[in-house]
């Protein structure tokens, strides 16, 4: 394997950093939008919803900051060409699905953290609190978690379709598409 047969080691761990975050965001997110504050608190109690919560926003701005890095990385660096290439659809999928989960997954953080801040809630990274990016407005707060919960859903799809074309590469064509990220040279 040569050396632009695969990203550069820091893209490739920054991958897998935010896969390990986003399925753990989505995890979180997804439980306690379907309960709700008040039936997670009877089912786990209040020291643990916080703490859920708290885990959840700290993933989000984990995901903000982690996707900041790989954006420089991706445009930083050369990236390596398919060997054998792609055909025209697979191109065009693969291309589309990358660019859609990375606005996903900047825009995704965001959204959380306007809701957040516009909700009156404090937003967290950590034990630390910070800045809220606009001021308490109910209204709009209510509307952001919204869209932050479709925009949940549309990423469990992007990363199923990533996650199928990245089998479809390895067990069905087996060409070399799975080495370009894998951690293991």
């Amino acid at each position: 394997m040569h050396e632009l047969d695969h990203y550069i080691y820091p893209h490739r761990v920054l991958h897998w950093l935010v896969a390990g975050a986003a399925l753990l965001s989505l995890a979180s997110g997804l439980t306690l939008g379907f309960l709700g504050f008040e039936r997670t608190v009877s089912l786990i109690g209040t020291g643990f919803t916080n703490g859920l919560y708290t885990s959840h926003k700290t993933l989000g701005v984990a995901i903000l900051l982690l996707m900041t890095l790989r954006i420089i990385t991706r445009i930083a660096f050369v990236v390596p060409d398919h060997d054998p290439p792609l055909n025209a659809f697979e191109r065009i999928v693969s291309t589309s699905v990358h660019h859609l989960l990375y606005a996903a997954l900047v825009v995704m953080p965001l959204l959380g953290w306007a809701a957040t801040a516009s909700g009156g809630f404090p937003v967290e990274f950590f034990k630390w609190h910070l800045p809220g990016l606009i001021g308490e407005y109910p209204a709009l707060s209510e509307r952001l978690f919204i869209w932050h919960g479709w925009l949940g859903w549309a990423i469990v799809v992007l990363i199923t379709l990533h996650v199928l074309g990245a089998l479809y590469h390895w067990r069905i064509k087996r060409d070399h598409v799975m080495t370009r990220m894998s951690l293991f040279d």
